[in-house]
């Protein structure tokens, strides 16, 4: 960022953060950069915390299925141990490991000041059919400034305003939460300690993640922008955290809070308690808001959400934006296969639009790895690890990249000399060539200055009859001993059924990923009669299809 100082050699931890389980799993002090050798021995001796191997819960496959080891319980990573094989939960005690660090650093610096963390859980009251059951738009909301630490001069992210304050927590309830809200400052300002004060910086709204031991998720929206004021001054973040995953939601309410902020602080309260109080609607639902705003009267706020929910929190304009089509079909196959990539970019939003972008194309498909939208530079050394992720690292921190193997990055900064500085040279042949294609047309028809909406609607139809293709055909293939049993998925006959050999050989691959794994447990413990999303896609598909076959 060319309005900050320039940072000063960090100081780095190591570790992971995975989506289901996107929760760190081990942490260590770096002093200094080591050797690959050093390296290599870290992660062998710390082996079990970086596996992302998932406990199966399925019972033995049939007859009727593959023998060979390959499609042992899940996918494994080369060179594991048998008595790990299944004993593991995904990357699930990192985040722990990582707060309890946090804790003892605080010890030996100045006191932060001090909050009341707000994590006591609501009564949920009923709910109209109109509003989500049991949702609240948000659990709390900080403002995080940066302080100037007195003994080492650098200046720190720490709280400075929280809503709402809650008092009678036990000792262990506020301990725990305190170390939470240490861990979020890092991911609003993850550059690192070394600012300097400034007199022009654009605002910018970004997003995180974070998952808790339990499994339990949060979503961390930010806005980062120059308080309202004369002369040089420091940056602050706004963060909202909450369970629900909705952008553009709080990207509004952002803009209101900043706002109110303007005109003093104490605004603010009124504002996010009305909000708090509100139901959070449903998907294609509407509730509005009152606040009252000295001056300028009773306003409503009218927050909508999209109905197609889980299109809620993605924008795929950036990634369009700064890929080819072609570039992202790549991006989409590594993904695919469950590889490890990075994003490089300056900018933070665009960093945490881009990688939500890619999830997406998933759909119905889950990634179940590591997932840093924005990796804190005391966290670049998660980079090093052996399993599979997705990164966001931001431009000044590429080298740190660049030294790794075995990965795909992607460059999406302008100017860039290249888009993929480092991969491993299969993605343009990982998918089938005549579904590659498909993706491809469908792309096109797309306007240049698409909106939001049109590309919420243009990019799902364009990748979602790829797994339709691929893997539509899997419930043909799960045999149940009764209508309301737990069924087993018949992998060799789901094989077979395919006749084109280039689809067969993707197929052979994907079908050994965790996201299909999950995705085939799922629909093993489904009754035969109730079906998914993607039966519901997969139907509507076939019937298209039949239409468009009769008119011909």
């Amino acid at each position: 960022m060319n309005n900050k100082a320039t940072a000063t050699k960090a100081k780095s931890e190591r570790s992971v953060m995975s989506r289901r389980s996107w929760s760190f799993s081990s942490v260590r002090l770096k002093t200094k950069r080591g050797s690959d050798d050093e390296a290599a021995d870290v992660f062998r001796r710390r082996g079990r915390l970086f596996s992302s191997v998932r406990e199966d819960r399925r019972p033995k496959r049939s007859d009727d299925e593959d023998p060979s080891p390959e499609t042992h319980n899940g996918a494994f990573l080369p060179g594991e141990d048998e008595d790990d094989r299944g004993a593991m939960k995904r990357l699930s005690t990192m985040w722990s490991s990582f707060r309890g660090k946090i804790s003892r650093d605080r010890a030996s610096k100045e006191p932060d000041s001090p909050v009341s963390p707000e994590l006591a859980a609501v009564e949920e009251k009923p709910r109209d059919q109109r509003y989500a059951s049991g949702q609240f738009f948000f659990e709390y909301l900080v403002v995080v400034s940066l302080k100037k630490n007195i003994r080492s001069g650098e200046y720190e992210p720490q709280i400075s305003y929280q809503f709402p304050k809650r008092d009678g927590m036990v000792r262990f309830q506020k301990e725990e939460e305190e170390k939470t809200l240490k861990a979020i400052t890092l991911f609003c300002f993850p550059e690192g300690i070394n600012w300097a004060p400034l007199t022009e910086y654009r605002s910018e709204t970004f997003s995180f993640v974070l998952t808790e031991v339990d499994g339990s998720r949060r979503n961390g929206y930010c806005r980062r922008l120059l308080p309202h004021g004369n002369g040089a001054r420091l940056p602050e973040a706004y963060c909202i955290i909450s369970k629900l995953a909705c952008f553009g939601l709080f990207s509004k309410i952002f803009d209101e809070v900043e706002k109110r902020k303007v005109k003093s602080i104490a605004m603010i309260y009124p504002f996010m308690q009305s909000l708090r109080e509100a139901p959070f609607p449903a998907p294609g639902n509407t509730v509005n808001i009152k606040s009252f705003i000295p001056e300028s009267g009773t306003e409503i706020i009218s927050l909508t959400r999209p109905t197609d929910s889980w299109l809620e929190h993605v924008d795929f304009r950036p990634l369009f934006s700064a890929l080819t089509d072609e570039e992202v079909l790549q991006v989409f196959a590594a993904t695919v296969l469950e590889r490890r990539i990075v994003f490089i970019a300056e900018e933070l939003g665009t960093l945490s639009q881009v990688i939500h972008a890619v999830t997406v194309l998933l759909h119905p498909f889950i990634w179940q790895h590591t997932l840093i939208s924005i990796v804190p530079e005391i966290l670049i050394d998660v980079v090093m690890a052996p399993t599979p992720y997705l990164l966001g690292v931001q431009k000044r921190l590429a080298d740190e990249v660049t030294e790794q193997g075995d990965l795909l990055a992607v460059d999406l900064s302008e100017g860039r000399k290249q888009t993929f500085i480092r991969q491993i040279g299969d993605e343009d042949s990982i998918l089938p060539h005549k579904l590659r294609d498909e993706i491809l047309q469908a792309l096109k028809s797309r306007s240049e200055k698409a909106t939001l909406e049109e590309m919420n609607r243009l990019v799902p139809e364009a990748f979602l009859p790829f797994f339709i293709k691929t893997v539509g055909h899997f419930a043909k293939h799960i045999a149940r001993p009764g209508p309301e049993k737990p069924g087993q998925f018949q992998k060799r006959s789901f094989y077979k059924a395919l006749e084109s050999k280039s689809t067969r050989h993707f197929v052979k691959q994907f079908v050994e990923t965790q996201m299909f794994d999950l995705f085939i447990q799922e629909a093993e413990q489904r009754p035969a009669n109730q079906n998914g999303f993607f039966e519901q896609k997969i139907a509507e598909y076939q019937k298209k299809m039949r239409e468009k076959a009769k008119k011909h």
